[in-house]
């Protein structure tokens, strides 16, 4: 299908959004130096699922916003780092330690 992005989630404070930014080498046309481009996309999340540092697949689809026109297909990887960040503000909360 076509406007099948895969990036990872820079941003995922807002309900139901999460910001994708999108890596790309690219070529100097003049030069021939190659350097990364990033590219930064706004997706609807509708269950929140994706968390910041997970590899995600996002598609073209219908303006949700302004700056939305993408939305979250499915998440291929989970980051470790978020899933400890969330282990560490559980324990914080109920007064348990590890």
């Amino acid at each position: 299908m076509a406007g099948e992005l895969q990036g990872i989630v820079s941003s995922a404070k807002r309900d139901k959004t999460i910001t994708v930014s999108i890596a790309s080498r690219e070529t100097h046309p003049l030069y021939r130096k190659q350097y990364t481009k990033t590219r930064k996309y706004t997706a609807h999340d509708e269950n929140n699922e994706a968390n910041l540092g997970d590899k995600v697949e996002i598609v073209a689809c219908r303006p949700f916003s302004k700056t939305k026109n993408y939305k979250l297909v499915k998440v291929l990887e989970k980051s470790h780092d978020a899933i400890e960040l969330k282990e560490d503000v559980v324990d914080a909360v109920s007064g348990e330690e590890k």
